[in-house]
């Protein structure tokens, strides 16, 4: 056996554990489960792309150590050998090699980063307000580079239904949640299901951040400059607010939560909190 071994050219196993590699970093990248449960329209979008860098990094990763390790053992110093190494200089080959995929991989993640921040809408055209009109994501077949995982969201402009507007406060510790259309102010968010929500994020003091992990959203809050962050839940429940810039002593303790309800649960609670004067 160890003689049919040493038989096989060294290109043969080298394609050989080259094609296990890829292939089993593919499939650790699309059954990874370090996410949380993506409860929003938006975190499809991330986590196909998430799932690519991490079989990239998880290819990257396992091939520069199992090379390394490989070396330490193949090209040990022997008991007794106390000569030089080979003196070696310049392998076009494997100079060529290493040039090239490095760079075949860069290209490949900055056009497929870019592919998915269009189809985010990071590259619509500005609003007369200056803001980038949030589009509505819907499921669309695409597979992008082969790697997607064929059920991959596509950007369309909005739904009919008019966005919900939230203007949210954040100062040292606590969020605010003003409802304007109803004029309800509310330590914590409550949207409806499948319905895209518009918020309004300002600070009062200094920089916080703005993360629901399982929406996949993270938005930077700062004083004196607005900041427009869109969403569509989509996945009732109770998920954490967290704020995820260092912003005081008491940092830790910022936190809130979004209440996601069924629309007609949404509405009844808009109504029972509401503070218009109600209509004789």
């Amino acid at each position: 056996m160890a003689s049919l071994l040493v038989s096989i050219p060294a290109a043969i196993v080298t394609l050989v554990l080259g094609m296990v590699l890829v292939l089993g970093g593919l499939w650790t990248g699309q059954n990874i489960k370090l996410l949380p449960v993506g409860a929003s329209l938006n975190a499809p979008v991330y986590d196909e792309l998430f799932r690519v860098l991490f079989s990239i990094g998880t290819i990257l990763f396992i091939g520069v150590v199992g090379l390394l390790l490989f070396s330490l053992v193949r090209f040990r110093r022997r008991p007794g050998d106390l000569g030089d190494g080979l003196a070696m200089e310049g392998n076009l080959p494997l100079e060529v090699f290493w040039t090239a995929v490095p760079a075949v991989v860069i290209f490949f993640v900055g056009l497929y980063s870019y592919d998915i921040y269009d189809r985010m809408g990071g590259m619509m055209p500005l609003n007369q307000q200056g803001h980038h009109t949030m589009p509505t994501i819907v499921t669309n077949k695409r597979i992008w580079g082969g790697i997607g995982s064929g059920s991959v969201e596509a950007i369309v402009p909005a739904a009919a239904q008019a966005p919900l507007p939230v203007e949210v406060t954040a100062m040292q510790f606590a969020f605010l949640f003003h409802y304007p259309r109803a004029e309800i102010i509310s330590g914590e968010l409550h949207v409806p299901a499948g319905r895209q929500v518009d918020l309004k994020l300002e600070a009062k003091d200094v920089i916080h951040a703005f993360w629901v992990p399982e929406f996949r959203l993270k938005q930077d809050v700062i004083p004196g400059q607005p900041t427009l962050l869109s969403f569509t839940p989509m996945m009732p429940g109770r998920y954490p607010i967290v704020c995820a810039e260092l912003c005081g002593p008491y940092h830790g303790s910022m936190r809130s939560v979004v209440v996601v309800e069924e629309p007609e649960i949404f509405d009844e609670w808009l109504r029972r909190n509401s503070n218009l004067p109600t209509k004789a």
